[in-house]
């Protein structure tokens, strides 16, 4: 097997991979309302859904905007890390 083709096929899975992570964020922060990410003491709703929309585009878009993709790609992480966490801990109590 060609080298090449294994590197095509691990790039298109972690395209897939990011893909479906941006996506879950940002599906996942329109869920909570404006008072859920005031309470938490969170960046406010507008915020993290306006960063987590850009971040489904860019990864939609075949740009070379690698470093802009790798800082979308870290707030999505931290939006499921941090964020998301504190709104459902806000939502069992």
């Amino acid at each position: 097997m060609d080298v090449f083709l294994v590197e095509s096929y691990v790039q298109l899975v972690v395209f897939f991979v990011l893909l479906v992570i941006k996506i879950f964020a940002f599906v996942s922060s329109l869920l909570y309302s404006g008072e859920a990410y005031l309470a938490a003491d969170k960046l406010n709703k507008p915020t993290w859904c306006i960063v987590l929309g850009i971040a489904v585009v860019l990864q939609l878009l075949p740009l070379p905007l690698m470093i802009i993709n790798l800082a979308m790609t870290i707030a999505a992480l931290v939006y499921l890390a941090d964020v998301r966490p504190a709104l459902t801990g806000l939502r069992r109590r």
